[in-house]
């Protein structure tokens, strides 16, 4: 008896960037895709039947925090978290607790932590020092990081530093040699400095004041000044998180205008939260940049269907809930939420909600993550050759329980708690493997494995 062509065959309604396939199949050979089709499936050794559900591609999480608050051992939780959400793929930051990744020997330690705990493959970041290492970056580079981030804004001079612009500048033109994407935290230091310490005299530390202090001014004011550094040095420079719709238009005026390389970010709250969010949630709804109003949410949306948004991620923070708990002043909080297990439901939820396909699902938060981290084409779609990364959606009338959140016990908390969603994670696929049946995480930490950057090719999103 001949042995089958495929050991596994995975029977729905696949989802691409283009289109709905109903009654569509992936064969998998090994970790990879093999064939795709439609109608009748090839001989496999195994048939996993999922007929009437959704299969799109292993979401690809272009920005997320393992390790901010607990260092490298938060990797393990985080990446549970993000098996049960369909996230395949995450890029995490570089500011981690108590090492940022600022040379290649710290690059090469977070990947061994990746390889030994983590359970979905993961693309690293790296950062410079305050000091301004700039002498590290090509190593950076050459051990596989796929792309860069630095800050305008300091929370913490060694773990998460204001690059001056003189350093930045500097940092830009060696980071364009190799090729790769700096992301940017775009916040204006002095302006939200100067408003934090107004609304501080005047005993205005309520939970409105996070986002009156950090008006879209000190948004548009950073995204301007990289921008017109990234036509001086050429660098592929990158908005980490718009929550204004200005910085699309921006980065879109000084692609077509200056040529330059730019490009910005969505992260998934941004397109669904407001200002009275923020006020309800308290704690537990601050994030840098902040919510915003809903005329600016309705305007994201514009921008997203105008196709000026590179992609959308989580900007996943996991902080201790004793970080996140509001006792009357919102200053001291922890800024940062949860979001990978609530990534999926949430923005197919938001896509029907508005009577979009998840076909932009397909592109925006798996396909285009990928290729502007150079993760392509192992990662971020479902294409022949491609890594066997899957996220298999069930929809229906859901609720979002953060008690499900699959992560450490004090990080079981989210802002999308008790929201209704039109689908949940059905199981998650992995270079092949179920690591996600819907109700447990099978993957054994270091079942993932550190991805590095591909290739060096930039890319902008304009195809």
């Amino acid at each position: 008896m001949p042995a089958s062509p495929y050991d596994r065959v995975i029977l729905g309604d696949l989802v691409t960037p283009e289109a709905v396939i109903p009654g569509g199949y992936i064969a998998v050979r090994g970790e990879s895709i093999a064939a795709l089709g439609q109608g009748t499936p090839p001989p496999s050794a195994e048939l996993i039947d999922l007929s009437g559900k959704l299969i799109l591609p292993g979401l690809v999480d272009g920005h997320m925090h393992t390790s901010s608050s607990t260092g490298w051992p938060g990797i393990e939780g985080a990446s549970r978290s993000a098996a049960a959400g369909g996230v395949t793929t995450c890029v995490d930051m570089p500011y981690d607790v108590p090492h940022p990744v600022t040379d290649a020997a710290i690059l090469r330690e977070k990947i061994g932590w990746v390889n030994r705990t983590s359970h979905v493959d993961m693309a690293l970041y790296a950062t410079i020092r305050k000091d301004g290492n700039i002498g590290d970056i090509p190593g950076l580079a050459e051990a596989g990081a796929c792309s860069f981030k630095l800050s305008t804004y300091e929370y913490d001079a060694v773990r998460f530093p204001r690059i001056d612009h003189p350093t930045m500048l500097a940092a830009f033109r060696e980071i364009a040699r190799t090729g790769l994407m700096c992301a940017i935290h775009n916040e204006d230091q002095e302006l939200v400095e100067k408003l934090t310490a107004s609304a501080k005299a005047a005993g205005r530390t309520d939970p409105i004041m996070h986002a009156r202090t950090r008006p879209p001014l000190a948004e548009s004011m950073a995204d301007l000044e990289i921008f017109e550094m990234a036509v001086e040095t050429s660098c592929h420079v990158h908005i980490a998180h718009s929550s204004i719709a200005r910085g699309f238009d921006l980065a879109t005026a000084f692609r077509d205008l200056e040529g330059a390389k730019t490009s910005a970010e969505a992260c998934i709250q941004y397109l669904c939260m407001t200002e009275e969010d923020l006020v309800r949630l308290q704690g537990f709804g601050k994030c840098n940049p902040p919510f915003r109003s809903a005329e600016e949410v309705a305007r994201m949306w514009q921008r997203l269907l105008a196709g000026k948004i590179a992609y959308i991620s989580t900007d996943h923070a996991p902080w201790p809930r004793a970080r996140k708990e509001y006792t009357g002043d919102i200053f001291t909080l922890g800024a940062g939420l949860t979001g990978l297990q609530s990534f999926a439901p949430l923005i197919y939820t938001l896509l029907a909600e508005r009577g979009l396909p998840p076909t932009l699902m397909a592109r925006y938060c798996a396909e285009r993550p990928a290729r502007f981290h150079g993760l392509n084409p192992k990662k971020g779609a479902i294409r022949i050759g491609a890594d066997a990364d899957l996220c298999v959606l069930e929809t229906g009338d859901f609720v979002f329980d953060e008690a499900s959140i699959e992560d450490r016990e004090d990080a079981r908390w989210s802002p999308y708690h008790g929201r209704a969603m039109q689908a949940r994670v059905a199981a998650t696929f992995l270079r092949g493997a179920c690591i996600w049946d819907g109700a447990r995480v099978l993957a054994a930490p270091g079942t993932g494995r550190f991805v590095p950057r591909q290739h060096r090719e930039s890319y902008l999103g304009k195809d």
